[in-house]
């Protein structure tokens, strides 16, 4: 999969959380995750390629190839880094409709990176519209999809007029010297960071315990509930056996729905009480238990687990630090329950809990034991985790006004994070200028049609839309009897 390089190059320790997700990619679920751009103008090819070399091109991650020596993995310049192995002009058949935008993302999303080159593609969809759009193709291992929302949105301005006109270079590719002491001086300063950092921990630890006598209990009580959290995922019950869980082909189907209005979102949550992603979620949940009761399949009286990737940087970390940061979380769907007030509930208890749980931080360092470790730990463990949800939903939140690139305006965009293992499921939120975007991914084996979903989506919302007004008027009647009965007394 990896082809070799000259060693003579610049290369870089690849982390092992990010090795991590690079040796999850498989036949069945390749670790790219993608974006549809969707703007209301053309953009000249010329400006398009200007932002790239000026913006994208300045993260060094994006000019670089994998190299791998053993069980080694580095990031390495590609000397022979080229902008049209990257950049690719397309045309759809005929009057171009959301549906074959869709045929064409389903086709790119089931298609490999080349790992001879940096990992990363656009393809540029000539006449969409009216306008345009852009399908971005990212491996995993890079970044995360928190990094590389900011990184896309530094390719954007707030106006169609330009704010950067700086000109980016490639920078010189030289070999570095080689010094015959280096391996001696590596294996020396090795030593002597982990000394240093280990006196370092002691220190904080003195200096926490003369703060906090209780320190030391705190510790171990944060412990006690790591290792908790450990266990239970070791002993979590896999998936029941459901349309949505059988075995993958390889070849995904894409849809995303229409957009939703993040104001009407937001006065239901408001009624609810709740926060919009309680409300996104419950819509999400809202989707499967439609799915279940038009197919008339059996649904799970347990309900159906999610995994959500919980972020785990900090939002002033610079942008150029790239690389993978976040952990999952395990989210119990109800798709069981048919009133959608009951089924919010429930998801804003289980989203509660988990926000109080350490499951993110595991499932992290999890993430970064299996990048030590050798391949076929990684393999086991992941299959085995993989059994125990049926998709994974992520929720990102995109810019609040709109954005322009190369001087045409950002219609709506959309993502989707891969699936790993045996999921076959992608389910993304992402807010816009005002609008909540929703998206799915689904292997061609799933019994789901994503179209079908989008449309339930829509459904669910309205549903929980409705039942939560009415909530609120009923909440409002009832508290001015009170304060009638309350006055005559």
């Amino acid at each position: 999969m990896i082809s070799p390089n000259p060693e003579s190059l610049k290369y870089t320790k690849m982390s092992a959380v990010d090795r991590s997700w690079l040796r999850m990619e498989c036949t069945e679920n390749p670790m790219m995750i993608s974006a549809v751009l969707i703007f209301e103008q053309p953009i000249a090819m010329s400006r398009l390629r200007q932002v790239l070399g000026e913006r994208f091109l300045r993260f060094r991650r994006f000019r670089q190839r994998i190299y791998q020596k053993g069980d080694k993995v580095h990031w390495q310049d590609d000397p022979l880094f080229d902008l049209d192995n990257h950049v690719h002009r397309v045309a759809l058949p005929g009057k171009a409709n959301k549906q074959s935008l869709q045929r064409l993302t389903s086709d790119l999303n089931s298609t490999p990176l080349d790992f001879n080159h940096p990992l990363w593609q656009i393809h540029y969809i000539d006449n969409y519209e009216g306008g345009c759009a852009l399908l971005v193709r990212i491996h995993h291992c890079i970044a995360d999809g928190i990094s590389l929302v900011r990184v896309m949105l530094s390719l954007t301005d707030s106006s169609p007029e330009a704010s950067d006109a700086r000109v980016f270079r490639l920078p010189s590719l030289t070999p570095p010297v080689i010094n015959k002491s280096s391996s001696l001086q590596r294996a020396v300063s090795q030593v002597s960071d982990l000394s240093r950092t280990a006196l370092g921990q002691l220190a904080l630890l003195g200096q926490s315990i003369r703060k906090d006598a209780r320190y030391p209990i705190k510790l171990a009580d944060t412990a006690g509930k790591i290792a908790m959290e450990c266990f239970k995922l070791l002993f979590l019950p896999s998936e029941p056996q459901t349309g949505l869980t059988l075995p993958l082909s390889g070849r995904k189907r894409v849809a995303w729905a229409d957009p939703l209005s993040l104001a009407e979102v937001k006065v239901c949550a408001r009624a609810l009480k709740g926060t919009v992603n309680d409300v996104l979620m419950a819509c999400a949940t809202g989707a499967l238990h439609k799915h279940f009761k038009e197919t008339g399949e059996t649904i799970p009286e347990s309900g159906l687990r999610v995994a959500v990737p919980f972020n785990l940087r900090s939002l002033r970390q610079p942008i150029e630090t790239l690389g993978n940061q976040f952990g999952l979380v395990l989210l119990t769907l109800p798709v069981d329950v048919d009133c959608p007030l009951m089924r919010f509930r429930q998801v804003q208890e289980h989203m509660n809990r988990l926000k109080r749980s350490y499951q993110a931080q595991v499932t992290y360092s999890l993430l970064d034991l299996f990048g030590r470790g050798p391949d076929i730990l990684e393999r086991r463990a992941l299959k085995l985790l993989s059994q125990k949800a049926s998709a994974v939903l992520t929720n990102v939140p995109g810019p609040k006004k709109p954005v322009y690139l190369a001087g045409a305006r950002l219609k709506q965009p959309m993502f989707w994070v891969p699936q790993t293992g045996s999921i076959g499921i992608g389910m993304s939120i992402f807010s816009y200028a005002g609008t909540v975007q929703f998206g799915m991914t689904i292997d061609k084996n799933i019994k789901a049609n994503p179209d079908e979903l989008m449309v339930y989506f829509r459904e669910s919302f309205h549903d929980l839309q409705d039942r939560a007004l009415q909530h609120q008027q009923q909440n409002r009647q009832q508290a001015k009897e009170n304060t009638g009965q309350a006055s005559i007394l």
